[in-house]
């Protein structure tokens, strides 16, 4: 009984991730964060990061089966990320959106890169850049939440956040591309940026006549919708293919560009519902848990622990600064400037899954798993009560000098 319960265990793996990353889920929510973190802290609390080190054993390991459903979970999660992305949208934000999401970008980077260096954090300085990146990437979430319940989401400013958020993740995809490919060191850096060019030339190729086909094939084609997410998963799967193995960039920009030639067609609406379903039901649950298990704190020291403290620090502060600066140059007035900062604060899913493919390609020790979650975690807590500060109305100094006895 025994062995036939060790053959398919992978069942009971599965089911207890979906039941506790629900559980967790619902629980985060009831503090106003995100479903993500709740299945972080399933995966943390039953893997061998917190179980292992006080009882000797843990609920879930990393497997092979879970690693290979964990990676077509970020295919998909980075797929619907694609489709979700509205392209006319996006040309409407302009200058302003653009010029806060490069520079909001750039000083992430450079101060990650940083302290990475400062502490070691690597072996080499492809690593060093490589912590940068994963401060890069913004989630505004919480944000939209917030400025809900301010009443500032249709606001000159909720807009700018939101534009520099979707340009923010693309920017943190492009620079994800670059470092990936440059992992291999037996590849010149001129035969890896000519494979990157050649990659957006392929992309843009794929966008013109695949946009094309797929919008004749989905007007003539409206008996059967059930077809239309399978070819397109089919489109997704090459282009991540195509990525990886002709270009040496990362299976997720391949699906995060998919989803992009697919956003602008009439099926977007259904396949966005469909696959979100699958996303959320199965795939990125699996995918968010993994995270959780590859945490390792066996041969954390008091270093590491010191550069979690630190890094969390420099991604709440550099984000403030970057957005803060992108915002004055747009001329902002200094307040307004100080909310878009503080509203691009909180990381999420895009910082997961690049600490995650980092440590695919060699890029990032389990060992910096821990202060990456920490980053989610910290940015998405703080992000909400920052905002609320930046828009707290001042009080007339008239109003004040009353009060005073």
């Amino acid at each position: 009984m025994l062995e036939t319960f060790l053959d398919y265990r992978f069942l009971f793996d599965i089911a207890v991730i979906l039941l506790s990353t629900k559980l967790c889920g619902m629980l985060t929510r009831r503090f106003y964060m995100p479903q993500v973190v709740g299945a972080l802290l399933a995966g943390l609390l039953l893997g061998p990061a917190i179980l292992k080190p006080l009882f000797g054993f843990s609920v879930l390991e990393e497997t092979d089966f879970i690693d290979s459903i964990s990676e077509i979970g970020v295919i998909v999660l980075m797929f619907t990320a694609g489709l979700d992305t509205n392209i006319k949208d996006l040309k409407k934000v302009g200058v302003s959106s653009t010029i806060v999401a490069t520079i909001g970008v750039i000083v992430p980077l450079l101060m990650g890169w940083g302290i990475a260096a400062i502490f070691g954090a690597g072996d080499n300085i492809l690593q060093h850049i490589f912590i940068g990146v994963i401060l890069t990437a913004t989630s505004v979430s919480i944000t939209v939440e917030t400025l809900k319940e301010l009443g500032k989401l249709n606001t000159k400013v909720a807009n700018t956040i939101l534009g520099a958020a979707v340009i923010d993740d693309i920017l943190g995809i492009i620079v994800l591309t670059v470092i990936s490919s440059m992992a291999d060191s037996s590849v010149s850096i001129w035969v890896t940026l000519l494979k990157i060019l050649l990659f957006f030339v392929f992309v843009g190729v794929c966008a013109v006549v695949g946009y094309y086909l797929f919008s004749h094939w989905f007007s003539h084609s409206n008996k059967d919708l059930r077809r239309h997410v399978i070819v397109s998963f089919v489109f997704c799967l090459l282009m991540s293919l195509a990525a990886e193995v002709f270009f040496g960039v990362a299976d997720i920009t391949g699906a995060f560009f998919a989803g992009l030639i697919l956003s602008s067609t009439t099926a977007q609406p259904y396949l966005n519902a469909r696959f979100g379903t699958l996303s959320y039901m199965f795939l990125s649950p699996v995918f968010f848990a993994s995270i959780g298990l590859k945490v390792s704190v066996e041969g954390m020291g008091a270093t590491v622990w010191i550069f979690a403290g630190a890094l969390v620090l420099i991604a709440i502060i550099s984000k403030i600064v970057g957005c803060y600066l992108g915002a004055r140059v747009c001329k902002f007035n200094r307040r307004e400037s100080m909310q878009i900062g503080t509203g691009m604060v909180s990381r999420g899913e895009v910082a997961l899954i690049v600490a995650n493919k980092g440590y695919a390609l060699g890029l990032m020790s389990d060992i910096y798993f821990a202060p990456v979650i920490l980053v989610v975690i910290v940015t998405t807590i703080v992000s909400p009560i920052l905002l609320k500060i930046a828009y707290r109305e001042k009080k007339p100094k008239q109003e004040i000098s009353q009060t005073q006895p």
